[in-house]
């Protein structure tokens, strides 16, 4: 079996680190039936991480027509920026440069081929979820993390390794030690798990949550009602016009977004299309109460994540928040151009 253990500028030295050397101890255990090495997507180089700076040394490419089993990290760094300094590189901006890279679509050969194992660590889902890769797939990460992680389409689990069959994630840093205990007991058999986990002195922490079994049906509360048309009906008429064209600046963790979105008013209702980033995307479930539009929309550039917007319109500008998932909401000001 042939792991690969991928680096990228930035990467969380322990997010590396803590399952490669479990990886590798258990082939030893295994007397050579698995293999591990660190790579790149652009191939052998020296590899900066996050944490002070230090250096590994990717000595191959990443390659799922070779790898067995590719281990992605998350990245080190500020949670957030500084005040004053917008180009901090912050984990965020660290995982979103991974978007430029050859990563999105080496790990999206992977993920399409079910002889191909991907595994996470910490943020390293993140960074697949950004891609647009997890929508759908039963994930964690750090906890900071799970509501972008939500945002991005993906189904946020709080445990510490979630198995979604072909991906398989961990939590927070340390979840990486687990991690690689669960790889080995998964394809080389608990035996080998055990007696890693000897040697290294350490116990396997939580349950590894799988979409099996009974569905608990207490401590899950209630999903939120949805806003329908009826809703807004009840609060007032309508009155403002929205029809036309609109330029919209949205902050990000990543920066700052240019939006347009075009709007029509039609059988008493709203219809709208945003463009931006080289992508157009229907606007879900747009809906005008007073002077108040809300709505929906999901956008893949520069990263995947889906939004909901709740703006004043006051003529021809416009301001209010967007919110991805249950993160902070960010400003959005923007203006009719025709």
């Amino acid at each position: 079996m042939y792991v690969q253990v991928v680096l990228f500028d930035g990467f969380d030295p322990l997010d590396v680190i803590a399952p490669y050397e479990v990886l590798w101890a258990g082939g030893l255990a295994a007397d050579g039936a698995l293999t591990v090495e660190l790579v790149s997507p652009e191939g052998p180089r020296e590899v900066t991480g996050g944490s002070g700076g230090i250096t590994l040394r990717a000595t191959a490419q990443l390659d799922p027509a070779r790898a067995d089993l590719i281990v992605v990290p998350g990245a080190s760094g500020r949670v957030t920026a500084p005040a004053g300094d917008d180009d901090a590189d912050t984990i965020p901006l660290l995982l979103a440069r991974t978007l430029e890279t050859p990563l999105p679509a080496l790990i999206g050969q992977a993920l399409a081929d079910p002889a191909v194992l991907v595994a996470t660590v910490c943020g390293g889902a993140l960074a697949l979820a950004m891609a647009g890769l997890l929508e759908g797939r039963h994930v964690v990460t750090h906890h900071l993390g799970m509501e972008l992680l939500e945002a991005t389409g993906a189904i946020p689990i709080q445990a510490r390794i979630v198995d979604d069959g072909d991906l398989i994630t961990a939590g927070g840093v340390t979840s990486g030690l687990d991690l690689g205990l669960y790889l080995l007991e998964r394809t080389l058999g608990p035996r080998i798990a055990h007696a890693v986990e000897q040697l290294f002195d350490y116990e396997r922490r939580g349950t590894v949550w799988r979409a099996s079994g009974l569905d608990p049906v207490v401590f899950l509360g209630a999903p939120p009602a949805r806003r329908t048309k009826e809703d807004t009906d009840m609060e007032g008429e309508s009155m403002t016009t929205v029809t036309g064209q609109w330029d919209l600046t949205i902050a990000t963790p990543i920066g700052t977004l240019a939006v347009g979105v075009e709007l029509h008013e039609r059988d008493g209702g709203i219809e709208g299309l945003a463009r931006g980033a080289a992508e157009s995307t229907p606007l879900i479930d747009p809906l005008l109460s007073g002077d108040r539009l809300t709505w929906s929309q999901a956008i893949t550039r520069p990263m995947r994540l889906n939004l909901t917007f709740d703006v004043t319109i006051a003529g021809d500008t416009l301001s209010g928040t967007a919110k991805a998932g249950r993160l902070p909401a960010a400003k959005v000001n923007g203006k009719r151009a025709t």
